[in-house]
């Protein structure tokens, strides 16, 4: 009876430590064709997708559908919000902070392109 008790909490264990579900991403390829887009998206692919991957829900929330101007933006991500942290001028620098903030308008703005052309 004891083995099938632990078997069962492992089994849940396990199923509860999985990750999200990744499919086909939830927004159009964003074409990174001005370099502060593409220095954004160096900014962004190393501080924020592993938390929210593609600007959707992962460990974080997703900020696709969350509509802040950049000043909020830039607040948020300076002094963090709840578990994220905050990253400093020491770690983003003023201009690649503005860089990832028009990045993720980018990225927003791909997800609501493939939004509107799904039919």
């Amino acid at each position: 009876m004891k083995i099938l008790l632990y078997t069962i909490l492992i089994c849940l264990f396990l199923i509860a430590c999985g990750t999200a579900k990744r499919g086909e991403p939830a927004y159009a390829p964003v074409h990174a064709s001005e370099p502060a887009i593409a220095q954004g998206q160096v900014v962004f692919n190393t501080f924020c997708t592993k938390c929210h991957p593609g600007g959707e829900a992962g460990l974080g929330p997703s900020f696709n559908d969350k509509p802040l101007p950049g000043f909020l933006m830039r607040f948020q991500i300076r002094n963090g919000l709840g578990v994220m942290p905050a990253f400093k001028e020491e770690v983003i620098s003023d201009n690649d902070l503005d860089n990832l903030i028009a990045y993720i308008k980018t990225l927003r703005k791909a997800k609501n392109d493939k939004a509107v052309q799904a039919p």
